[in-house]
């Protein structure tokens, strides 16, 4: 089996190692939410850290889908130039970088009106969201699509969509969620739906060349949520759909935290999903130790 060490070819991308850096949210945007000279230090200092990838943090496709007023977006032609300089900054140190595109829906902290696929707030400290319809979903599908034009035009190497920890696309994926009673809501396939359709859509705007991620909660931590085979269904879907890689991290849409956190803790859901759904997987949490990243990937977990 390969190593931690050993390069990884998707689709048109040569990652030269096993390494990327997660998308993690900084909250530093400005309200435009574009990005700033924090940002470039930020990124550009993990492009110096020998990881093959660096995956910027959460971008919103609009504005009610930014997670707080302070996050970066991609819903303006004006947000393509400050992100411009960070990729153009990553490429010059050799090292690829990433856009994760994402809507917050129930789990938006923000003074405008929120959305989600059903009129369920998150928690009661959160405000009660409006249930999207049909003509609104197809807008933010639209919104998807021109925000992964914008980060082709930033150079960005690929993209991830964010279908995890409790924001819009996980909250459609989720019973516990989505409550809706059409074509989006209750069986497996019908809560898949709008996720699919934002990954074609990507797909179709993006070049052949170009991975493209799908970032999940391989388990929700809830009797009530769907199971990890659910997941492994999903992820095959999302395989067949176009995805050229999982990026399996759990929980997230309630507010416990998970039963129990520690190095490599998620790593059990990666794996599953890997062997059930056969699809490249990368595996998250706490897997700052490179002797037990390097055995994840030489078990064949991720």
């Amino acid at each position: 089996m390969p190593g931690l060490f050993d390069s990884l070819q998707l689709r048109g991308l040569s990652l030269r190692n096993r390494i990327m850096v997660s998308p993690m949210c900084q909250y530093q945007a400005g309200s435009d939410a574009r990005s700033t000279d924090w940002h470039l230090i930020h990124y550009g200092s993990l492009a110096l850290g020998g990881a093959a990838l660096v995956m910027v943090e959460a971008t919103a496709v609009e504005s009610r889908g930014r997670i707080s007023d302070r996050d970066l977006g991609l819903y303006e032609d004006g947000h393509i130039e400050g992100l411009r300089r960070i990729v153009d900054f990553s490429h010059q140190q050799g090292v690829l970088i990433g856009v994760q595109l994402g809507h917050a829906g129930r789990k938006a902290d923000l003074s405008e009106a929120i959305v989600a696929p059903s009129a369920l707030a998150f928690h009661s400290t959160y405000k009660l969201p409006q249930a999207l319809t049909h003509s609104q979903l197809d807008e933010i599908v639209t919104a998807f699509a021109k925000a992964a034009q914008r980060a082709v035009l930033a150079g960005f190497d690929c993209i991830e969509i964010h279908a995890a920890h409790g924001y819009l696309l996980h909250q459609f994926l989720s019973p516990v969620s989505n409550h809706r009673d059409d074509a989006f809501g209750g069986s497996l396939d019908h809560r898949l739906r709008f996720p699919l359709q934002v990954l074609a859509v990507i797909r179709q705007v993006v070049p052949n060349s170009m991975p493209v991620f799908v970032r999940v909660s391989g388990s929700e931590y809830l009797d009530d949520g769907y199971s990890v085979e659910d997941m492994i269904y999903y992820s095959k879907k999302f395989r067949e759909a176009g995805a050229d890689l999982i990026d399996v991290s759990s929980g997230g849409n309630h507010a416990s935290p998970p039963p129990a956190v520690y190095a490599g803790y998620q790593v059990p859901f990666a794996e599953a999903i890997r062997s059930g759904a056969v699809v490249p997987v990368a595996s998250v949490g706490m897997l700052d130790d490179a002797v037990l990243a390097d055995s994840i990937v030489q078990a064949g977990q991720a």
